[in-house]
């Protein structure tokens, strides 16, 4: 799917003090194996959840790898001064680690491996930069996007608008991708559509209607030459003393001329969209065009469409751009080192921090998910050091940001979150489609319970340890302090 956007050379998407260590591990003969978990440590926009996002981008980032004889010689030529041995490492660069992820869809929470990386450091430390960079705007477009799908009346459609408000064109098209996957029904983005051989959904802009000395005419014209598609913009003047009944003269035009009228509608781009758009409807009703959809634009949040629901507002359909492509708030994903492996002996690694939410969590880990039996609900997200077996019957969890705070669980399944993508530098995963990992975005979003997708004060969803896990954090937190 992301083929067209490996035109560019992304080897060199590092930054240089990534370059400088792994230099510096090759020359000290400190090229271990390392274990590099990928975390965020809070949800944007005082959220409860994230939907995890941008495996493709990163199985394409990693199968693509390589370092050419022009980039060996812009280090040369800039004194970057490494070594002939790493220049010739660099030569012959191929990703020949593992790479465990969860699979694009699933809701995830602060400080559980979402992504885990398990290679030499040398290798580990150049894809750093990349991999952020990816998972970052990913899941960013992705929670944004299922924000606003969460908040929607079960029979309304969200168009993705944001293509002209994102970060570049890259990212126009990661936005369009990233939010059908999590629940948006299309994009006015052609070349994203393409991508995914969908449809592109528009309408009118209001310089289309501006262009005409009458708005009447403006509108004929455009349902003349667009018979199919006669969404009609009715803001650029007065919403309700102009545009609204200069689409149901288009409407009546139409039926004049024996027009099909199963696709007609009206946008409605600015003001008071909960008193406009039920003024409209009654409009259109009032004329015979119940069938008429109501679209509404401009701004939308998820918090905005919850207040036009609760307000009665009348639409059919929604058209987001910002708060999908350029959402306040960030993701903030970190790389972090948990683990070092000689000998097939790993050792558990830590930082440490005075704040107990930077305090990373150690070790080369299994993450499992817990669902009630009888309900189908998430309860808990449990991490314990790899290969380490999991009571399936009644559990003790541990709070890892509060060591002496605990759950007991009862009655649940068990599943393991994270999927083997990469071993030994092969790709062993088969990667869904687009409608596979709707499918299942979808699917994964309702075990969640209703208090944890709310927008306001959210509902904490636990991600503990077994006892044992979080006995070894504490072991580790106190041992370090005492180096201090």
């Amino acid at each position: 799917m992301k083929d067209e956007l490996l035109k560019r050379n992304y080897t060199m998407l590092a930054d240089a003090y990534e370059l400088f260590m792994a230099n510096t591990y090759l020359q000290a003969n400190k090229n271990s194996v390392g274990v590099f978990d990928v975390i965020f440590r809070v949800v944007p926009n005082n959220g409860g959840y994230v939907v995890m996002a941008g495996l493709d981008y990163i199985i394409d980032y990693v199968k693509n790898l390589k370092f050419t004889e022009d980039d060996i010689n812009y280090f040369k030529e800039n004194n970057y001064n490494f070594s002939e041995e790493f220049y010739e490492y660099l030569r012959n660069f191929k990703f020949s680690g593992d790479i465990y992820a969860i699979s694009d869809g699933t809701p995830v929470f602060p400080n559980e491996p979402i992504l885990t990386i398990k290679a030499k450091m040398v290798e580990a430390q150049i894809l750093e930069t990349a991999i952020l960079a990816i998972i970052n705007g990913s899941l960013k477009h992705a929670t944004a996007a299922r924000r606003i799908v969460e908040a929607i009346p079960e029979n309304v459609k969200v168009m993705e608008f944001g293509a002209r408000r994102a970060n570049g064109m890259e990212d126009a098209i990661n936005t369009s991708i990233y939010a059908i996957m999590a629940g948006c029904h299309g994009t006015s983005n052609v070349q994203a559509a393409k991508m995914i051989n969908q449809k592109a959904l528009g309408t009118m802009a209001h310089s289309f209607v501006e262009l005409f000395d009458r708005e009447e005419d403006a509108f004929k014209t455009f349902a003349k030459y667009n018979p199919n598609n006669v969404t009609l913009l009715v803001d650029t003047y007065d919403t309700l003393r102009s545009g609204v009944i200069n689409a149901i003269k288009t409407f009546d035009w139409m039926k004049e001329q024996n027009m099909d009228l199963s696709s007609i509608g009206i946008r409605i781009d600015s003001g008071d969209l909960a008193w406009l758009s039920k003024e409209a409807r009654k409009m259109l009703d009032n004329a015979g065009y119940k069938n008429a959809k109501i679209c509404l634009s401009n701004g939308l949040k998820a918090e905005t469409i919850e207040s036009l629901v609760l307000q009665g507002a009348k639409f059919d359909s929604l058209g987001v751009g910002d708060n999908i492509s350029d959402p306040d708030g960030r993701i903030g994903a970190v790389y972090k080192l948990v683990a070092t492996i000689e000998n097939d002996i790993v050792t558990p690694r830590i930082k440490v921090s005075e704040d107990m939410i930077k305090t990373i969590n150690p070790d080369f880990k299994d993450l499992y998910r817990a669902y009630d039996k009888n309900t189908g609900y998430a309860l808990a997200d449990i991490m314990c050091s790899r290969g380490k077996s999991i009571d399936k019957d009644n559990l003790v969890i541990v709070s890892l940001n509060d060591l002496i705070k605990n759950t007991t669980i009862e009655n649940y399944r068990l599943e393991k979150l994270q999927k083997d993508i990469f071993i030994n530098g092969e790709l062993v995963y088969n990667n869904p489609s687009l409608n596979e990992k709707i499918k299942y975005c979808n699917e994964q979003m309702q075990s969640l319970y209703p208090e944890v997708k709310r927008l306001l004060n959210p509902h904490l969803y636990f991600v503990d340890g077994t006892t044992e896990y979080a006995s070894l954090k504490r072991e580790m937190i106190n041992s370090h302090k005492m180096r201090g």
